[in-house]
């Protein structure tokens, strides 16, 4: 699943002055909603193992892949080749 966060989202002002960065939690969202995408709605999920590894930028175009059968997954999130962000997600069906 691809996705871009603009510059005008909401989360950026002050995500840093100068040089706005998108927020961790703004790009597990995207990881969340492509799980829910590929395999419907989650009553819960945690995410035990994440790791940063570039930043994402405003307007660029950033890519989620999914790795795994439910409920454990292995995520990435890149930007062309480059790797961002790596982990692993666990859900619970949705009752």
């Amino acid at each position: 699943m691809d996705f871009v966060v603009p510059h005008d989202h909401p989360c950026l002002p002050g995500h840093f002055p100068g040089r706005p960065v998108v927020p961790g939690v703004v790009v597990l969202d995207h990881v969340l909603q492509a799980v829910e995408a590929a395999h419907g709605p989650r009553a819960a999920m945690r995410l035990p193992q994440v790791k940063f590894v570039q930043p994402l930028l405003p307007g660029q175009t950033a890519s989620v892949t999914l790795d795994g059968a439910g409920p454990r997954w292995r995520f990435r999130v890149q930007r062309a080749d480059e790797l961002l962000v790596s982990g692993e997600l666990v859900a619970e069906a949705a009752p």
